[in-house]
Parts: C-alpha cells; structure tokens; sequence
C-alpha cells in the first residue's frame, strides 16, 4: 500500500488552510498545520464535532517568524503550502505597516528555506493582489491586471509589499532549482470560516456581524463605499491550490481572482437584504478605503491550471452571511 503524501498548511486553521485542509484529507493526502493562532482558531478544523487531523500529531502551534519551528514543521513534508501571514482589515494594516512588512518577510523567507533545507519536493506560496502598484488601482473600472503588471513595483501597502518579496524569494528558489514553486496571487477571498471581531475582520465579514447585530450595532462603511474589489469565494480558491498542486508547479505567478468586481455599498446592500432588516448604511468618510478598484485577467490560470471563477457574489455573501449568523447565535450560548 502506497504511504500517502505528507502535507503541511501553514497558517491551517486560517479561512483558507482549514478548507484547504479538508479538501487535503478527501484526497487522500496526511494533512499537517502549524499557525501560531493569531486570526486562526483550532475550533476550523472540527468537522461535525470532530476534529479532522490529529491535534495531538499533527498540528504545531509555532510562530514562522522563528526559523527553527519552521524546519521542525517541515521536516519529512512532501509539500508545504504556505498561506499564513500577518493581514486584517484596511485599519490594522495601515496602523501596523513595520509589524506587518516585518513578520510577513520573516514567515516567508523562513519558510522557504526551511523546506529547500528539508528537501521538501514541491513548494506553494499564495501571495495577493494588493501587491499591484497603488497607480493601477487609484481610479474605478481599470482593465484587467495581468500578472505582468505588478511591476515597476509600487504597492500602496506594506501588507502588499511583503507579499510581492514572498513573491520574489520563490521566483528565486525556482530559478536556482532549488525547489519546485508554484505561486498564486488572489484577490479579495472571503467565505466562512471566517474572522469577524471588530479588530482583524476584513470587510464582508464585518458587514455581516454588523448586520445581525443592529441595531446594537451601527452600519457604517468605512469611506464612501464607491471603491470595488473582485471578491473571490474560497472554494474557488481552494479549487486553484488544488490544479497548481497538479499542473501549476514551476509556472510562474499565476492570477487567482474573478474579472468583475464590486462596490463595498453594493455589497452592503446585498447583506442588508439578506438580515431582512429596515438599516440605513451610514459612511464614516474620515476612515481609509484602500484602492479603488481592481479586477483580474484569469486567461493564465485557465490556459495553465484550467481554473475559472465559479461561485457568484451572490451564492458566496448567503453562504458567508449564514455562517456568521449561526456562529453569533452560539456564541451567545
């Protein structure tokens, strides 16, 4: 009987990593996750109350930012998929720009080399749009970024900067044969399980707490709500790690991400229908709002992974909503 491929997620108990680390498990693959817990929580890797790796065996909770938990994790891997990293809403990225550049530098690099030290076979690092230059994405409606068009380099972010020298260092390890890369930059990736305190939720998530919560809480969008993003249900996210696993290793960058986007009022609007509550959204324009708009060019993930965005805004916001209702509801138990 063949010994099954051993896998390692990190930052696994993440939105990403625990579907990710399901999805894993229905293929057969021995599935691994170190996250130090930040935003992750380990109850995201409970299916119908059990959980669905051995929390004793198989789950590290480390820090990347320290080399040596890195080797450890990634000793005996065949594959590491490396999703963790510092990132929240718009206001702690922008009010922790050195944390964030720092620890996502750090995580990386450690992390890359610790699994070129291990001799792990194949090496996938997910890095984000918002490492396209600030210029691109200063106006509404903007064409459709190609993978190409990250550089000249000029993100608005360090969140985004960090991300893009994550980027960077794999291209490297690739072009020296050091290990076998595959790299996917996303868009906006939202769904459950998600985070929704006020502190690190990104914004449709917190849309949602709100919603349930008024009146007791207020409705407010940060900035005018007229900036888009090009939302991106995590299945198909999921469905994209999967097909680079299979034929996107050693590709170069490859853009995951829908090519349409939409208005953070537009979504709100959306979210208020769906509470089938009477809520006037209120704008708080003092706040940040990030980048105006981007959407994706996905022709390369389609020609190379044959992947294409399958869930609509509207299927993915019910699903996300319903979570986050019911996780309200048990919290309150």
């Amino acid at each position: 009987m063949q010994n099954k491929l051993k896998v390692l997620v990190t930052g696994g108990a993440g939105l990403i990593g625990s579907n990710l680390a399901k999805k894993l498990i229905e293929l057969n693959y021995e599935v691994f996750v170190i996250d130090n817990l930040w935003r992750g929580k380990k109850e995201n890797l409970f299916h119908n109350n059990k959980e669905i790796i051995d929390l004793k065996t198989n789950f590290y909770q480390h820090d990347l930012k320290d080399y040596n938990n890195c080797l450890e994790a990634s000793k005996d891997m065949d594959i590491v998929i490396h999703l963790a990293d510092i990132v929240a809403g718009i206001n702690y990225v922008f009010d922790n720009e050195l944390f964030v550049y720092r620890s996502n530098v750090l995580m990386n690099s450690n992390m890359i080399h610790a699994a070129i030290k291990n001799k792990v076979n194949k090496f996938i690092y997910v890095g984000t749009a918002c490492s396209y230059p600030a210029e691109m994405q200063s106006e509404l409606n903007p064409p459709p970024f190609k993978e190409e068009d990250v550089y000249p380099a000029n993100p608005e972010s360090s969140y985004g900067w960090s991300k893009l020298m994550g980027e960077y260092e794999c291209e490297l390890a690739q072009k020296t044969n050091s290990i076998e890369v595959g790299i996917l930059r996303l868009h906006n990736v939202y769904g459950p399980p998600c985070e929704i305190s006020p502190e690190k939720s990104q914004v449709i998530p917190a849309l949602c707490r709100k919603a349930i919560n008024f009146p007791n809480e207020e409705f407010i969008i940060w900035g005018s709500g007229e900036q888009k993003r090009a939302f991106l249900y995590v299945d198909d996210v999921i469905k994209g790690i999967i097909q680079t696993l299979d034929r996107g290793m050693n590709k170069g960058v490859i853009q995951i991400g829908p090519s349409e986007s939409t208005s953070i009022t537009s979504i709100a609007e959306k979210i208020v229908n769906l509470s089938n509550k009477e809520i006037n959204i209120q704008y708080d324009l003092t706040k940040p709002e990030g980048d105006k708009d981007r959407i994706a060019d996905w022709s390369k993930a389609k020609s190379v992974i044959d992947w294409e965005p399958k869930i609509s805004i509207e299927e993915g916001l019910k699903k996300t909503f319903d979570w986050v209702h019911s996780y309200i509801e048990l919290s309150k138990k």
